[in-house]
């Protein structure tokens, strides 16, 4: 398996880091501060065979990158790792032709694993004891009005009949975990 991998976060201290750790198990890591960036390492005539990709990249949504690295002949196997892990985006993700889908904090051994094992699924994946907390849930629905507006706070707000400064409140802080 050809190891050449596109990590691409804003994060330096985050990207150093796991680069480090990815070159340690023998990968050959790029790093890509920005969707600029790494779209351009894409268009290079050899691409990378992997790519880890962050949902958030600054103010822009890797989305977008996932959709370009999907589009390649061959694709990159593309594993998106985020700290606002959502069923919506999740979802989206996988559409656009990633992967995996990790939310951090993630062990390197979990990331190690997600872009060494192929598209198929594992029936195995234990299933959770407990529902999601009402938080969780709340985070969630948030999420998927947010990114049916494509972003636009102002008309998430509305459409959750909610003053925008509370959801933008809601949106600071970190995503609920359970």
């Amino acid at each position: 398996m050809n190891r050449t991998l596109l990590l691409v976060d804003d994060d330096d201290a985050f990207c150093d880091a796991l680069g480090a750790a990815l070159r340690r198990r023998g990968f050959a890591v790029t790093v890509a501060p920005d969707v600029a960036t790494a779209a351009a390492r894409l268009r290079q005539p050899d691409p990378p065979c992997l790519a880890l990709i962050d949902l958030r990249i600054g103010a822009e949504s890797g989305l977008v990158l996932v959709r370009q690295a999907a589009a390649l002949c061959p694709p990159p196997r593309i594993v998106v790792l985020t700290s606002y892990a959502s069923i919506a985006t999740a979802v989206e993700a996988i559409k656009l032709g990633a992967t995996h889908y990790l939310a951090k904090p993630a062990e390197v051994e979990e990331i190690v694993a997600a872009l060494e094992r192929g598209p198929q699924g594992d029936p195995a994946v234990p299933l959770p004891e407990t529902p999601p907390s009402l938080r969780k849930l709340e985070w969630e629905h948030i999420q998927q009005v947010l990114r049916a507006n494509h972003g636009n706070i102002s008309a998430t707000a509305r459409a959750l009949r909610m003053h925008r400064r509370t959801l933008q409140r809601k949106l600071e802080k970190r995503p609920v975990r359970r």
